[in-house]
């Protein structure tokens, strides 16, 4: 099985290949349009800041050519937020595979921000949450986090919010909280992502 890993400069790339490697999978860090093309799986992780990502993504053309790849594509963390339509942080248009906008924390009662740390997960039935039971915890790092839609498959709560945890639209799926992170639960849903979907 052929993975690529899209590099666009944002961090985490090397705890994601870790994470494959656990599971005993390598995979290939690349911007080269083809490599990604011919994977068989594509994940879009990435820790950082939208509007320098989405620069970057732009400065290689990878901003029009992500959204149409066709295989089994998965975003993690801030890799989710730029496969919105739209970021409040630094009003940034982003890739567009789902058609939320993603929002800025403002915690009523001081809560800390970013979210860090572990959260459960309410799920929906999906390929990406197989053999996996109530409640499932989730490791989490953002300041920033999507709506519930009818692309949510999974959500959380956090700061008086319930936002979307997961998203899925047609082979797109993403993750607001890090599974390579997340012990086995989450390494049980790269495998899912790996070997069911």
């Amino acid at each position: 099985m052929k993975i690529a890993i899209v590099k666009y400069n944002a961090g985490n790339t090397r705890s994601v290949l870790c994470a494959l490697k656990r599971l005993g999978y390598e995979a290939t860090v690349t911007e080269d349009r083809d490599e990604l093309r011919g994977a068989d799986k594509v994940i879009f992780p990435g820790v950082g800041q939208a509007s320098t990502a989405m620069a970057y993504l732009h400065s290689r053309r990878l901003d029009t050519f992500l959204p149409s790849l066709a295989q089994p594509f998965l975003g993690i963390c801030l890799g989710m937020q730029l496969m919105c339509s739209f970021s409040e942080e630094h009003d940034t248009r982003c890739l567009g595979m789902f058609p939320e906008t993603v929002r800025k924390f403002t915690p009523p009662n001081g809560e800390k921000i970013p979210h860090m740390g572990w959260n459960t997960l309410e799920v929906e039935e999906d390929p990406l949450f197989a053999g996996l039971s109530d409640p499932l915890w989730c490791y989490f790092v953002h300041s920033y986090y999507v709506p519930l839609s009818l692309d949510t498959i999974a959500s959380t709560e956090y700061a008086s919010v319930k936002f979307a945890a997961s998203l899925r639209k047609d082979n797109f799926w993403g993750c607001q909280f890090h599974p390579e992170k997340s012990g086995s639960a989450g390494e049980r849903m790269l495998k899912n992502f790996l070997e069911e979907i």
